[in-house]
């Protein structure tokens, strides 16, 4: 049986039971009913694996260790709730997992790509997932492949198949048939799901989706979905396991000295598990975690979708963004707004079908176009479909057009040429049309047709065609200049044929600055953020809307990528920090201006929609697509994707970025500081021969229920209003600096002194198990009061309450479990927690609240300026 490359363009829409102009909704929902277009996913870790993983931690398996010497000393009660609390980590860190699982699946469903096909003769979009055999589907430069398909008709098409031969050339296509058996790699008339489309387009009948499709039979594409840890876990991870490290030697030299006083050996022990249930921050990893994770959400909400977890902890680092202009400074919603035609200017509704001057313009508008205007929504290019919206308004069909006149030949526009050409039969005679930049094509053209016919183009020509392209850009209009020629029937198009072009005229269109734009742009300054505008656009249209915007400033430099190509490094070193704007650039002078700026140490965002962009979005630290205009080449290269394709929305990102990124900080520094102060009382207790101020349930009470609440609202912080007014920090700081450590070290001492106070008070009772209560009671209490301190570096009475509802909330949460521990018969036994007088809970309550005060005063005086 012949395989679907050796069959003609013909046999394979007969086997499919389809056709040229598509299949009908009918038929696609009836086949769709088979099966998605969807791989499925290779087997995944049970929910078991995931639980019985949890355990692997050293700072667990210390806590097991613990419960274990808790039970052989004969305290069941401890020993239960320890295996409890261990249990109840496990069970919290599967759901988290589970829960990351889903936001993964969901986040491909919302980044997954699109697909053109047509579908009851009209060209749609639709989601890739609904694609099925037999559909027409239309390629072109930028496109993900979403399926296998026979190509039926090929123009220029240059596929990248490398995640499918691992070959990273190119591979031009053709509509050939072939007889032979062929590697898949030879079968040129074929294109395969996961496959990029580099180059020109073509149009294709699907043969297979799903698993049905070569790369669904290899699986291949699962390597997508692996994960990796953030720099912020791994530098995490790496404290837990020196903390863990520490915590052993510690607790060693504890056990050592209390045998040495001549402590029983399982008093000794427990002396050393209450230190190391003091010293580990149980919930910390759990924490940061759920910390990132809202702010992802949060950051989707106000669309920026965030592809990796690190461009979260990146996106605080920010100091240049380097933006494309097209729909992301401006609103992408091209209008022609002039036409400069037989020497006047003229608005679209003053077009003339009867004159055949200006047929030949509206000719090369609608036909060297591949955009598309259905049901009032413009499918393509929104110059392209700006064009079509144009002759619109003088009641000319271009689906009437395209339907007279049929594409023969085409040379798809790429950056670098910056034309676009293709060839028809006007009027029974080959004729090429060529659309493009005005510079270029200028330099292509030899002649000019005017109302009174065609003659050659002379200077005083050139020169108003140069000054009326000149007028148009410094009024920040994208112009586009089009032209044509007349060859003979056995002319082949090629490159060589965009050459002694006749000039038609000229189509100034306007896409204005978004109206937040210019208060974004404000915002990144005030934020230490360096604005670039890269655009593709003319030098003078660029500048002109950079200074609308306020990216470009008097003295500020504007490039051409011609007048890069000619710098030296050091020379574009000297200039980069006076450049503001780049026109005409190519994709390698992106990548040159990202270098450039990473060299002076800078963490640089850039934004891209095309194929060419994808390069540059991989090379900055903060690749940002554009979800709506962007291709899928671009957001698979990216690590954040613009719902919105707007430039303020990157602002709103960084500002959650440095947010998410503060709150973990605080976060960290609420839960080592209460621990910090555990362990400076375990240890003061342990040299000062005393009992033990802590069972360790006491201590996991506190890090694994009582704190963890408090930390978690603490992640819902919201940004204050001076965030942006701060410089971008330093990505190479961690997060433990000397100063970090220090205040923990103090905050942790205050606590503990006070701690130590309750237990001293305690012990003049004559009962260890009252000394323990006051001094257990009084850290839970005083540590639940410390996270209104650690919300901000500013005082309470700056922020206020009503500000972070969930840190009140916590609170109240908090000291209603520490009282139930305390007066519920039943638990207090399992907490090992002795009855208590009215003056002894009226001093915890006192002792708790000094430390708060303390700081709280120390933030008023620090921030009195």
């Amino acid at each position: 049986m012949k395989d679907w490359y050796q069959k003609s363009g013909e046999e394979v829409l007969k086997e499919l039971h389809t056709k040229k102009e598509g299949l009908s909704s009918k038929e696609a929902a009836e086949l769709l009913k088979k099966g998605e277009n969807v791989l499925k996913e290779g087997k995944k870790k049970s929910t078991l694996q995931v639980f019985a993983e949890q355990f692997k931690d050293l700072l667990v398996i210390i806590l097991i260790v613990a419960a274990t010497i808790s039970m052989l000393s004969g305290n069941v009660e401890s020993t239960v709730v320890i295996v409890a609390v261990i249990l109840l980590n496990a069970i919290l860190g599967t759901v988290q997992h589970e829960k990351a699982q889903k936001s993964l699946e969901s986040l491909k469903l919302l980044s997954s790509p699109t697909a053109k096909v047509i579908r009851d003769g009209q060209k749609i979009e639709i989601d890739s997932r609904n694609v099925v055999p037999g559909d027409i589907l239309l390629l072109e430069a930028g496109d993900m492949v979403v399926a296998d398909g026979r190509i039926l008709n090929n123009y220029s098409l240059q596929v990248n198949e490398s995640s499918l031969t691992g070959e990273s050339t190119n591979v031009d296509k053709e509509d050939a048939v072939f007889e032979l058996d062929m590697p898949l790699a030879d079968r040129t008339n074929m294109v395969y799901s996961g496959s990029l489309v580099t180059y020109g387009r073509a149009v294709v009948a699907v043969t297979g989706t799903g698993m049905n499709t070569e790369i669904g039979k290899i699986a291949s594409l699962m390597n997508a979905t692996k994960e990796k840890k953030t720099p912020l876990q791994a530098s995490m991870d790496q404290f837990s396991s020196r903390l863990a490290f520490v915590i052993m030697i510690i607790c060693g030299l504890v056990f050592l000295l209390s045998l040495y006083r001549r402590m029983p050996v399982l008093d000794s022990l427990m002396f050393a598990v209450a230190l190391a249930v003091a010293a580990i921050p149980e919930a910390l990893s759990s924490i940061v975690t759920i910390v990132q994770a809202m702010g992802t959400q949060r950051m989707a909400k106000e669309n920026a979708i965030i592809k990796e977890l690190k461009a979260v902890e990146s996106l605080g680092c920010v100091s240049v963004i380097c933006s494309d202009k097209t729909g992301t400074l401006t609103q992408n919603k091209m209008t022609v707004q002039d036409i400069y035609i037989d020497g006047i200017t003229m608005t679209p509704e003053d077009l003339d079908i009867s004159s055949q001057l200006h047929r030949y313009l509206i000719y090369d508008a609608v036909l060297t176009n591949d955009s598309a205007i259905v049901e009032g929504k413009g499918i393509g290019d929104p110059t392209e479909y700006a064009l079509l919206e144009m002759t619109g308004k003088i009641k000319v069909s271009h689906h009437y057009l395209r339907d007279l006149m049929h594409r023969l030949e085409e040379l798809p526009f790429d950056s670098d040429r910056k034309l676009m050409s293709t060839k028809y039969h006007l009027h029974g005679v080959p004729t090429v049309l060529t659309k493009g930049a005005v510079d270029v094509l200028l330099d292509r053209m030899t002649h000019i047709r005017t109302s009174e016919g065609i003659r050659e183009l002379d200077q005083k020509d050139r020169e108003e065609i140069i000054n009326q392209n000149m007028r148009f850009s410094e009024n920040g209009l994208r112009v586009l200049g089009f032209a044509y020629k007349e060859v003979e029937k056995d002319h082949v198009l090629s490159l060589n044929s965009e050459n002694g072009f006749i000039f038609l005229g000229l189509v100034s269109m306007v896409d204005p600055p978004r109206e937040e734009s210019k208060a974004a742009v404000s915002d990144a300054k005030r934020a230490g953020i360096r604005p670039v505008m890269i655009t593709g656009d003319h030098k003078i249209t660029a500048t002109a809307i950079a200074k609308q915007i306020g990216i470009f400033e008097e003295g500020d430099l504007a490039v051409t990528g011609a007048e890069l190509d000619g710098m030296t490094d050091k020379e574009l070193d000297e200039k980069i920090t006076k450049t503001s704007v780049y026109a005409r650039v190519s994709p390698e002078n992106k990548i040159r201006i990202v270098d450039a700026w990473q060299r002076r140490g800078n963490i640089v965002a850039m934004t891209g929609d095309g194929v060419n962009d994808a390069p540059a979005l991989k090379k900055a630290d903060i690749g940002v697509a554009m979800g709506i205009t962007g291709t899928e080449v671009s957001k698979d290269a990216a690590s954040m994707i613009l719902s919105d394709d707007n430039f303020a929305t990157i602002i709103k990102a960084v500002a959650n970025g440095r947010n998410v990124y503060r709150n973990i900080k605080n976060a960290i520094q609420f839960l080592l500081s209460g621990n910090t102060a555990g362990i400076l009382s375990v240890l003061y207790t342990s040299l000062m021969a005393l009992p033990i101020p802590f069972a360790p349930v006491h201590l996991l009470f506190i890090n694994l229920l009582t704190d963890s609440l408090p930390a978690i609202a603490i992640g819902m912080e919201p940004a204050e209003h001076d965030l942006l007014g701060e410089k971008p920090r330093d990505p190479k700081e961690g997060i433990l600096t000397k100063s970090f450590l220090l205040k923990l070290l103090m905050q942790g001492t205050l606590i503990a002194a006070c701690t130590m106070t309750a237990f001293h008070m305690g012990l003049k009772t004559g009962s260890p198990a009252v000394a323990s209560t006051m001094a257990f009671a009084t850290l839970t209490l005083s540590r639940l009061f410390h996270g209104f301190n650690c919300r901000s570096k500013y005082s309470l009475f700056k922020i206020g309450f009503s500000t972070n509802w969930y840190s009140l909330g916590a609170f109240i949460a908090g000291v209603i479990l520490l009282h139930m521990v305390m007066f519920v018969p039943l638990l207090s036994r399992l907490f090992s927690v002795a009855p208590l007088s009215g003056n002894q809970l009226g001093m915890i309550y006192g002792l708790a609240f000094i430390p708060t005060v303390i700081i709280q005063i120390s933030k008023i005086i620090n921030n009195r300026n």
